[in-house]
């Protein structure tokens, strides 16, 4: 199980950074606030994560 778990965090980081890098490049600076941002960012995740069959809310 551990090693899955690695996997998975890996997974996360790698996911996280390819989101981030996503919203750097469509979003307009000022368009919106850095809050909103990470709402949309944390919104896709869970929407991921349950594709996955993962409960975010049990993580």
């Amino acid at each position: 199980m551990n090693g899955a778990t690695t996997i998975n965090d890996k997974w996360l980081r790698e996911l996280d950074a390819e989101v981030e890098s996503i919203a750097d490049a469509v979003g307009v600076p000022g368009a919106r606030s850095v809050a909103q941002r990470l709402d949309m960012m944390e919104r896709v995740l869970f929407a991921l994560a349950r594709a996955q069959g993962v409960d975010p809310g049990a993580v």
